[in-house]
């Protein structure tokens, strides 16, 4: 029987995620600076990464990941956003049965930084992976909170003569970073 984890990676590859399994939230934030630096991140428009706030950063760590990679961003506006290449975002749970992360995304950055970039990077603990939207129905309280973003592969329609277009409304490239430990910086 498949474990949650191979379902929801065979899920999300299967609708053109990319998806990274780490062990740690350190090993995470070193894969995250290797992507970056892979894409070639930089200080100029069309070339910035945008990483909206997260529980796992400490104040030390967005200062040792800006040293390694210029060019990326901490403070999210619309400008910067969609001026960047890359957005990076903390999901609030996962979804085994679809390959769909969720996050409670009251504040504006994080639609921004996993809606403008051509390439959106989202982590999520896999303690926080659920079996199916019922599951996660049951845990949350949408009189807590004003907007939930599901996403599911990168942005695609087919809407336009029946032919199916990767990027149009969103990013054309997603990568989800499932961590085993995410535990939550001090």
């Amino acid at each position: 029987m498949d474990s949650p984890v191979n379902s929801f990676i065979s899920k999300a590859t299967a609708v053109g995620a990319q998806v990274e399994c780490c062990a740690s939230r350190e090993l995470a934030l070193e894969l995250i600076a290797r992507l970056l630096q892979t894409e070639a991140i930089s200080d100029q428009p069309n070339g910035y990464a945008v990483w909206a706030e997260s529980a796992m950063l400490t104040s030390s760590d967005k200062a040792r990941l800006a040293a390694a990679v210029p060019g990326l961003k901490f403070d999210v506006t619309r400008e910067l956003a969609s001026q960047a290449k890359v957005g990076i975002s903390q999901m609030d749970w996962a979804l085994a049965d679809t390959g769909t992360v969720v996050q409670v995304a009251d504040a504006v950055d994080k639609r921004l930084v996993s809606t403008l970039p051509l390439l959106h990077i989202a982590f999520v603990s896999k303690a926080n992976l659920l079996p199916d939207l019922s599951s996660l129905l049951d845990r949350i309280h949408p009189d807590q909170a004003a907007y939930f973003s599901f996403i599911t592969g990168p942005s695609r329609t087919a809407d336009i003569e029946r032919v199916l277009t990767i990027g149009v409304h969103g990013p054309e490239r997603f990568i989800v970073i499932m961590v085993d430990d995410l535990e939550v910086a001090a």
